[in-house]
């Protein structure tokens, strides 16, 4: 009877892999019964290897062990297998606790397809360009997650001009003129979310609704603005300049905003904010005013931050999956490294509505609140 020899060939070469040491390339290759050169090309993501060859090579590369030199390879591919972000120091809310989570999803992504992730910072917009340009120029990584994306993001800019690749959290603000067929991004969409907290709160019976921003130059944040605004005209209410801030980063700002609006002849009833710091921000506001979170003030965030379950009443917000994000804009960064189109890299996902206790029918009018609140400031 005749015998195929190779499955025989691949079982002496699993005896004669080392216990301990390094797992060579052609041994490697001898195992998964291929040739050196393909299993080369698979690890390093040439696209005429298919991606049931890759996923398999890889898989066993990862039980034996196996790692190539990196400086080996860097030469022969032109890569480093590494992808990197850079976060910005001097932002006001830098210490967001999306991030923790963020940065672990990138991380565990990254790793598994045995690529590294480098973290830098950077203190001001000319240093953030600066960052960039030397890692690029250092070759420590091959392609860089750019988050927070502005309507018009200087980062952009310069990694196109360096022809490295990018992708985004978020999506920019770029005019008509711009293709945008360099650029993958993967986001959540926020416009989508507030719209859905404005016909929430007119449902519940809300009509003079107020909209807190962040920092308008971030696209998200004019994104979940017209998405207040979308939620205005579908549920039929007329839109009231007075009842739209901008600007509120922080808790600080986010209660600035909040005091603003509650000095209004007609205050609002509820108020959607951009983001759960803002939202958090209010609630000092509405206990100077002798105000009841959920009843006469009724308050919806944006984030999901954990803190939104601990504040009395709970925070309803709009929760965001961090570690999802930061895994699905690795995978799609590397597959980007590895040849496929940026524009065909892209992904929405929507938010998730926590709902808690912090918004409920109004119990007052707007000028019945106005009344309440003057009362108890002349007290």
């Amino acid at each position: 009877m005749m015998t195929n020899p190779r499955p025989q060939k691949r079982q002496a070469s699993l005896r004669q892999t080392p216990a301990s040491g390094r797992v060579k390339l052609d041994q490697l290759a001898d195992i998964l019964g291929l040739s050196k050169s393909t299993v080369s090309r698979a690890l390093n993501g040439y696209s005429d290897i298919s991606d049931t060859t890759r996923k398999r090579v890889e898989a066993t590369a990862r039980k034996m062990g196996y790692r190539p030199l990196s400086h080996a390879q860097a030469i022969r591919t032109g890569r480093v297998r590494a992808i990197a972000m850079v976060i910005n120091s001097w932002e006001p809310d830098r210490n967001n606790p999306f991030l923790q989570d963020f940065l672990a999803g990138a991380c565990e992504a990254a790793s598994a397809s045995d690529w590294t992730m480098t973290i830098s910072t950077a203190k001001s917009e000319k240093d953030m360009l600066d960052v960039l340009g030397r890692l690029v120029e250092e070759r420590k990584a091959d392609g860089f997650i750019l988050p927070r994306t502005e309507v018009d993001d200087a980062r952009v800019h310069c990694l196109r001009d360096l022809k490295v690749p990018f992708i985004l959290y978020g999506r920019t603000g770029y005019g008509e003129t711009d293709p945008q067929d360099d650029i993958s991004w993967f986001d959540i969409s926020g416009e989508t979310a507030t719209e859905n907290a404005v016909t929430r709160l007119a449902h519940l019976g809300h009509y003079r609704i107020a909209y807190i921003g962040s920092d308008p130059k971030f696209n998200y944040s004019r994104l979940r603005r017209d998405g207040y605004l979308q939620g205005l005209q579908a549920a039929g209410l007329a839109m009231d300049p007075d009842l739209v801030r901008e600007g509120a980063r922080t808790r600080e700002e986010g209660a600035a905003e909040a005091r603003a609006l509650m000095q209004l002849p007609s205050p609002p009833t509820a108020i959607v904010c951009a983001t759960d710091l803002a939202a958090l921000g209010c609630y000092p506001v509405c206990t100077e005013l002798g105000l009841e979170i959920g009843h006469d003030v009724s308050i919806v965030g944006y984030d999901g931050i954990p803190e939104c379950q601990y504040v009395t009443p709970g925070l309803t917000t709009f929760s965001v999956d961090s570690r999802r994000a930061g895994e699905r804009l690795a995978t799609l960064l590397i597959r980007q490294t590895r040849g496929e189109e940026p524009a065909t890299l892209r992904e929405l996902s929507d938010a998730v509505l926590i709902a808690r206790e912090s918004d409920g029918p109004p119990r007052l009018t707007p000028e019945a609140l106005a009344r309440k609140i003057n009362l108890i400031q002349r007290s």
